[in-house]
């Protein structure tokens, strides 16, 4: 444990490989917002994101902060908004196929070639209703980045608590990178000598389908990781995927079906199957090295 009670993971024996994922319309079909509390509160959903976004350009509010204010704002005379009724809403959220198994099974092929794989989510979306998915109940993530609420003694919302935007989203490849995983660790910003990150992002795979992932995309391909475009396997619209392919933001792109034996699964398991072995290359370099500065030293 690290100074004032922060948890700092260390560079293990074995590579670790971090899986991040945007959640609305990369695990999910559809914004997590439109699967209940639009239509609780009384708005069709393009009318509600309508009335959002010219709010936020008459008010200049950033985004994010405009659907959580108005997101509270709306509840008023519904319901009382609380983290548990949040929950609820997102417990209702549908989840594209093969989701509910992916987690364990990509992290079962890891443990079977000596990559430990973890799961994060880096979201814009709300971190209560993600909380309340039966993914997040089972624990299947490392860390839940994303926006969310101060709530009060009486557990309602009161205040923005975490705010996640296009840009601000690469910090948290940085806590990843470090093993800074707490967010108000200020260590993130400590130097680290490249051969002690806990996950180079070389070992990072950025899954997202839109430009408020461009940010992160950008970010891990520059450094060597694997983005990934996921479009909707329903409608086979590859009119962004294939936006990003041609502007540099992504390696790849694939269905977002998460099934065993899909074209998403078999990208997955060649990223572990290369990081196991460059891994070993990795470990024989700075192996020989580190021999070769210590003869240096004697001489």
């Amino acid at each position: 444990m690290a100074e004032a009670g922060f948890e700092r993971r260390k560079k293990g024996k074995r590579p670790v490989l971090a899986i991040c994922y945007d959640f609305d319309k990369t695990l999910s079909p559809n914004d997590m917002q439109a699967q209940g509390y639009i239509q609780s509160v009384g708005y069709k959903v393009e009318e509600f994101w309508d009335e959002l976004g010219r709010e936020a350009r008459d008010n200049e509010m950033d985004s994010n902060l405009a659907y959580m204010y108005k997101m509270v704002r709306e509840a008023e005379g519904n319901f009382v908004f609380t983290k548990r009724a949040l929950q609820e809403y997102g417990s209702r959220v549908k989840l594209f196929e093969g989701v509910e198994t992916w987690f364990d099974r990509i992290r079962a092929y890891g443990e079977a070639h000596g990559v430990v794989v973890e799961h994060y989510i880096i979201s814009s979306g709300l971190k209560e209703m993600i909380e309340g998915t039966s993914i997040a109940k089972r624990g299947v993530f490392e860390r839940i980045y994303a926006n969310s609420f101060y709530f009060n003694e009486r557990g309602v919302a009161v205040w923005p608590a975490q705010v996640v935007n296009y840009t601000n989203k690469t910090q948290f490849l940085f806590r990843i990178e470090k093993g800074i995983l707490d967010i108000n660790d200020a260590g993130v910003n400590d130097y680290i000598p490249q051969e002690q990150m806990r996950v180079p992002f070389r070992n990072m795979v950025y899954i997202g389908d839109s430009d408020t992932d461009i940010p992160c995309m950008k970010l891990v391909n520059i450094y060597g990781g694997h983005s990934i475009g996921v479009y909707d396997p329903a409608t086979m619209d590859k009119t962004k995927v294939h936006r990003m392919m041609q502007d540099g933001r992504i390696r790849y792109f694939a269905p977002a079906d998460y099934r065993e034996g899909t074209e998403l699964d078999a990208l997955l398991k060649a990223i572990i199957e290369k990081t196991a072995a460059y891994e070993l290359l990795e470990d024989k370099h700075v192996q020989d090295r580190a021999e070769m500065m210590q003869s240096a030293e004697s001489y």
